[in-house]
């Protein structure tokens, strides 16, 4: 059963609510009233409570991105929408709303918990992406075609459903379904299963289940092979020679190719063709395999740039660790040694000793920072030079078989020419002993005629050969121009944060050093 809408007006869902929300779920000691003062940033909140808020629709959630916990039941809420930034959430409660479609939910990969607990639902669905799906509630809803309920076979966590209140629990087998189609079931409707029952459920529904099995495992097998297919383009992509592995781009140069497929009907023509597409595709294949090996030569050359950097930044940040370990126990000692000097000379001769430090250890952090610049430079030129030299070759090798392509397609063009006028000749002459389709012979009026059609038809190709191998081109220059400018800008913003991190932790140890100096001191 939903909720009426109450004679309030429907509430929006705006920073006004909640924040107020956030504030009055807050601690409430010493912690809770400083946050009030200062304001509590949404994206901190774990858990935010809605409920009995009169909301007709869901909104403004999105700066919650780190949100586990959500209640919006007993509200008005009729559709389920403006979830799809709270990734990290766990548990959702939209019980006692107005809905009627499950929707909106496909980003709530990590959904454990979901309660939709006396809405307007018919149907089941919708769910695919709650894969650690553990607790669904759907009682008191309008679901009433039990065959639905095979839907839920897919949720391999799901252990307790709560479906009480539906017309699909006054059927007399909907118990004894439900322990046969979904055994993995703890608890059915607040209750907890019975095994034997499960077991006398199994037993009697065991023809079906063996069949839907089946056709589940045919199932599963076909989507895993789409998703290797769909994994393996993508690799294929990385390397820039996606559909060369076969006839795809021979296939392409003829599936808009008017004028040549007519003229494939001329006597040997077919033939000709045969030839031309078996070294034709050679060749594809030819810079499919190539493009692989040289794919696996830039990933072991990025991966042996990625150790050397890491290797030296880890080198370098052992250096600072073990200065600033020596710098803090000796600070410490002089820490100590001022506290205890009632001389006030001595005192000041002390400071003025430790602010030297100070500034030293500064001075010995930056250096070893500017140290691992000048390595990582080299390293970043080094591995900028070795990149492009390797995309170079494999541009100019992949550039060098386009050119055989290009050269197979002049021949079949030169011949298919000259078989072309010679059909023309025995056309003329009434010498033609094949019987060509109306649409073939149309081409056959004079040599102007037949020539342009062959010279359409080689324009064609040559445009799909020339296309792919600049789309191949482009592809992998570009590639190769964003990832170096990427390691470039990754080694500037590393800098940064590193003499960022130096400057807070020189000034900490300075405002330490001159909080003492005017306060521990003079008191």
């Amino acid at each position: 059963m939903s909720r009426l809408y109450d004679s309030m007006e429907p509430r929006v869902m705006d920073d006004d609510m909640l924040k107020l929300a956030v504030v009055e779920q807050g601690p409430q000691e010493e912690a809770g009233q400083l946050a009030k003062q200062e304001g509590i940033l949404f994206k901190d909140v774990l858990s935010l409570q809605l409920d009995f808020q009169n909301i007709l629709r869901i909104d403004n959630l999105w700066q919650f991105e780190n949100l586990q916990k959500l209640q919006l039941n007993n509200n008005i809420i009729e559709r389920i929408e403006g979830l799809e930034n709270l990734t990290h959430l766990i548990w959702l409660d939209l019980s006692f709303n107005n809905i009627e479609t499950i929707e909106g939910l496909d980003t709530l990969v990590n959904l454990e918990d979901l309660s939709l607990f006396s809405n307007r639902i018919s149907r089941i669905d919708s769910l695919d992406a709650l894969v650690k799906l553990q607790v669904l509630s759907l009682g008191n809803n309008q679901i009433s075609n039990v065959m639905n309920l095979i839907y839920l076979r897919k949720f391999k966590c799901l252990r307790t459903l709560s479906l009480a209140g539906n017309p699909i629990t006054e059927a007399e087998e909907y118990k004894m379904f439900i322990h046969a189609y979904l055994p993995d079931l703890v608890y059915l409707d607040f209750r907890r299963i019975d095994e034997q029952v499960k077991e006398l459920a199994k037993m009697k529904h065991q023809f079906s289940i063996d069949e839907l099995k089946h056709r589940e495992n045919v199932m599963q097998l076909r989507v895993e092979e789409e998703q290797a297919k769909r994994e393996m383009l993508e690799e294929h992509k990385l390397a820039f020679i996606e559909h060369l592995n076969g006839s795809f781009l021979f296939d392409s140069m003829y599936a808009e190719d008017t004028e040549g497929n007519k003229l494939s009907y001329l006597p040997g023509v077919n033939e000709l063709l045969e030839v031309y597409k078996d070294k034709f595709v050679i060749i594809c294949l030819n810079i499919f395999e190539y493009g692989l090996k040289q794919q696996e030569k830039r990933k072991t050359e990025l991966g042996t740039f990625n150790e050397c950097v890491l290797e030296a930044i880890q080198e370098n940040q052992e250096q600072g660790k073990l200065k600033i370990a020596k710098f803090e126990e000796k600070h410490l000692l002089s820490l100590i040694a001022i506290r205890e000097e009632n001389d006030l000379p001595n005192i000041e001769k002390k400071i003025v000793e430790c602010s030297e430090d100070i500034n030293e250890l500064f001075n010995v952090l930056m250096t070893l920072e500017m140290q691992l610049v000048e390595q990582l430079e080299e390293t970043i030129n080094m591995f900028e030079r070795n990149i492009i030299d390797l995309v170079g070759i494999f541009v100019e090798n992949v550039q060098g078989l386009m050119a055989q392509c290009r050269d197979l397609e002049n021949h079949h063009h030169e011949k298919l020419l000259e078989i072309s006028i010679n059909t023309l000749e025995k056309i003329l002459k009434g010498e033609l002993d094949e019987d060509l389709p109306d649409s073939v012979r149309a081409l056959f009026v004079d040599k102007d005629t037949i020539v342009n059609a062959v010279g359409a038809s080689h324009d064609i190709h040559l445009l799909k050969i020339d296309n792919r191998e600049d789309e191949l081109v482009t592809g992998i220059n570009t590639w190769c121009t964003h990832l170096v400018d990427k390691i470039h800008r990754d080694e500037i913003m590393r800098n940064r944060k590193r003499v960022k991190e130096i400057n807070q932790y020189i000034d900490h140890m300075q405002s330490e050093l001159d909080n003492l100096e005017f306060g521990d001191i003079i008191d």
